[in-house]
């Protein structure tokens, strides 16, 4: 995953309200449209884009999909952050 695509997946707002939402725990597809109030389909498209980011993934147990953070990607994206701000060499 690059940086690029990390801000990329951030930069939207819905998306980030999925972050949150899934900071809580792991929660499944059909749970987490209707916990934000959005289409399936359009919650579709906002899962893809972080999987590609590399900040959730997922696991299928029967008939559901569950989706968890995974945060530590997060680093390469905070590392290239503290370089813009100076924190870092």
């Amino acid at each position: 995953m690059s940086v690029n695509e990390i801000l990329a997946a951030l930069g939207d707002k819905t998306r980030r309200e999925i972050l949150l939402k899934l900071k809580q725990g792991q929660i499944s597809s059909g749970d987490l449209a209707a916990a934000l109030g959005i289409s399936p389909s359009a919650l579709s498209y906002h899962l893809a884009r972080l999987k590609k980011a590399g900040l959730i993934y997922e696991t299928r147990q029967k008939n559901f999909i569950y989706y968890e953070l995974d945060l530590t990607i997060l680093d390469e994206a905070i590392l290239w952050l503290n370089q813009l701000k100076g924190d870092s060499p």
